[in-house]
């Protein structure tokens, strides 16, 4: 028997939660599991357009993101969604709408990010030309008890994927 289950990454702006998550997505399609991927990015462009980036509107971002996981989620399909998702009362909501939730924290000190930056957010963020840019001027508030975390700036991306699928066996999500 097959069930789906959300993998959530959450983490500062480039500190690699799509790179994880389109690894992570690649080495579970080779078994055979049906997946898709909830990009941040992808999601504001196509689903959150309009929403700008306050407490009210993250929110609603969030929310968005966690009925489209949890449709997936009921219907056996792994899901992996890589949002900053800043705020842990969002995270939180998500886990209980969900259900079968794994919060991954992908941990990158604010610096690092800020040097792998090739938008130039940071840079703009800094300069005051972006409000309420999470890590800058707006806050990220870490996971409390994620049941993962992987240190970008400490691990390849191969070792960071490689960590997840061992804790998703670890946590019976995986044989």
């Amino acid at each position: 028997m097959r069930a789906g289950f959300t993998l959530w990454f959450t983490g500062l702006s480039c500190s690699g939660k799509t790179t994880i998550s389109r690894l992570v997505e690649a080495a579970l399609r080779a078994q055979g599991l049906p997946v898709e991927v909830l990009d941040g990015d992808v999601v504001r462009q196509n689903l959150s357009q309009g929403l700008g980036f306050s407490k009210a509107d993250r929110d609603a971002n969030i929310q968005r993101i966690a009925f489209v996981s949890k449709l997936l989620t009921r219907n056996q399909v792994v899901t992996l969604v890589a949002a900053i998702s800043p705020y842990r009362e969002a995270r939180e909501l998500s886990r209980k709408e969900i259900g079968r939730f794994v919060e991954v924290y992908v941990k990158c000190p604010l610096e690092i990010c800020i040097a792998r930056d090739v938008k130039g957010l940071y840079k703009k963020a800094l300069g005051g030309a972006i409000p309420y840019f999470t890590g800058i001027s707006d806050p990220y508030e870490e996971p409390l008890e994620p049941e993962m975390v992987i240190e970008t700036n400490r691990e390849t991306p191969e070792e960071s994927t490689a960590k997840v699928l061992r804790g998703l066996q670890n946590l019976g999500f995986l044989a």
